[in-house]
């Protein structure tokens, strides 16, 4: 537990990480280093900052079983779809050198920062 000065409330160290950069961004390719899909490759849906997790297309697929109703569908049955895969299981493929690195940040002229790879050195944003 953290405490801050400006508003004296408690904060938990979740709070404090969950303001820290994150190397994947939507639409990235990334390849899964851990778990049942060891080894897939997918393009990033969705980030979740706040759990550090990150939606990947086709991979970590769970079936729902849902209940008929006066819904969207109208119908029950059983669906498949993607949940969250935790971001330390994945690595970011870049785009010149197609091999999943690691991501760096470099400085730009104009004061900009850009994610960078770790192997080849170009840019990926």
């Amino acid at each position: 537990m953290l405490k801050t000065a400006e508003s004296g409330r408690i904060k938990s160290e979740r709070e404090d990480m969950a303001k820290q950069k994150l190397n994947i961004k939507k639409e990235d390719r990334v390849l899964v280093t851990t778990g049942r899909d060891r080894g897939k490759v997918g393009k990033v849906l969705h980030v979740i900052p706040g759990k550090d997790r990150v939606l990947v297309e086709k991979i970590n697929m769970i079936k729902r079983h849902t209940r008929g109703g006066a819904s969207k569908t109208g119908q029950g049955g059983i669906i498949e779809k993607e949940a969250p895969v935790p971001i330390s299981n994945l690595k970011v493929i870049c785009g010149k050198c197609t091999e999943p690195t690691r991501v760096g940040r470099k400085a730009l002229e104009d004061g900009r920062l850009v994610r960078v790879c770790k192997k080849c050195g170009e840019q990926l944003d």
